[in-house]
């Protein structure tokens, strides 16, 4: 016999009840459906189960095609590695369907953007180039982006813009595949937000930190009035960007509920491979904590934005429109 003064729990007053009345979180009617092989687009798609991460995706699109649909903001947050990935053309695809109100770009992005405009490739290996000093060191690269910065600036642009304008005149071979060229065309904001120090032009001679500087506030006030089109309704979503967006977007919102305007009841995303803690804080968290909601989606964004594209699609009641 045990000689601890305690003894084993007795099981015999414990109260059961029947399986089939407890109320369950998962129950076959929300089940994926096997694709068979010629099945449509949209059959795999509502096929797929609707339950966690695929339901919050299916949630997330119904929320930007009825932004759409109330005339709201939809601003699409991205960082460099969503252009890496070569996901420019269905965001272009997306501004063609009237799902893209605005873009927020980080400085790596206009980098990516730029060199696929204009040559067709980027993302350059950096271990290599390291060893030699040459990393980040492309001519062009440095000398255009920074010449198309400072003289946008000098013109009373922000950085977007002068990007989109600079890339309308030099008509690159490519720049049916830039973001920031396509959105100039279309008259869609792109406002850029630079951190010093952290981009390679910022190691070219050609760089002006004034105009850096002077360029990417202008773009953060324009942000700032975008954001307040989010209101009762609009849809933020950060693609890619870990620290500079979170922290500009929470910034924003601050700056719109300061200034006495309304900002509640819309919805924010995060769509990365890993669930960061500044987009969990800054975008998911705090700005809907009094009405909204934040939905976090977890995968590769060469994965994930082309399903979220594919949903926006099929429920979205309106065509492409032509540039």
């Amino acid at each position: 016999m045990s000689k601890y003064r305690v003894r084993p729990f007795d099981l015999k007053d414990v109260k059961t009840y029947p399986l089939k009345d407890r109320l369950s979180k998962v129950s076959v009617d929300l089940f994926c459906q096997p694709h068979e092989k010629g099945g449509t687009v949209a059959e795999f798609l509502h096929g797929l189960p609707r339950i966690l991460a695929s339901r919050d995706l299916k949630d997330l699109a119904h929320a930007i095609v009825n932004a759409r649909s109330n005339g709201k903001a939809i601003i699409w947050g991205i960082g460099g590695h969503v252009v890496k990935t070569g996901l420019a053309p269905i965001l272009i695809d997306l501004m063609d369907r009237g799902l893209v109100s605005a873009l927020a770009m980080n400085g790596s992005c206009i980098i990516h953007d730029f060199e696929i405009a204009l040559v067709g490739s980027t993302s350059e290996d950096v271990a290599a180039q390291l060893e030699t000093g040459a990393f980040g060191m492309a001519e062009e690269t440095g000398r255009d982006i920074n010449l198309a910065i400072a003289k946008g600036v000098a013109d009373g642009l922000g950085i977007g813009e002068s990007m989109g304008r600079y890339l309308a005149d030099l008509n690159p071979s490519f720049g049916r595949y830039s973001l920031l060229l396509q959105a100039y065309l279309r008259n869609i904001p792109v406002t850029v937000h630079v951190t010093i120090g952290a981009d390679i032009i910022h190691n070219h001679p050609s760089v002006s930190g004034s105009a850096l500087g002077e360029g990417s506030h202008r773009d953060f006030r324009l942000l700032e009035s975008l954001i307040e089109e989010l209101d009762e309704g609009g849809v933020f979503l950060n693609c890619g960007s870990a620290v500079t967006l979170p922290d500009v977007f929470l910034m924003c919102v601050t700056l719109v509920r300061n200034s006495g305007r309304p900002l509640r009841n819309f919805t924010t995303a995060n769509l990365d491979f890993i669930q960061h803690y500044r987009p969990g804080e800054n975008v998911l968290k705090r700005p809907v904590k009094d009405g909204g909601r934040g939905i976090p989606v977890t995968g590769h964004h060469e994965i994930i934005i082309p399903l979220l594209a594919a949903w926006l699609v099929e429920l979205s009641p309106v065509s492409r429109i032509e540039a």
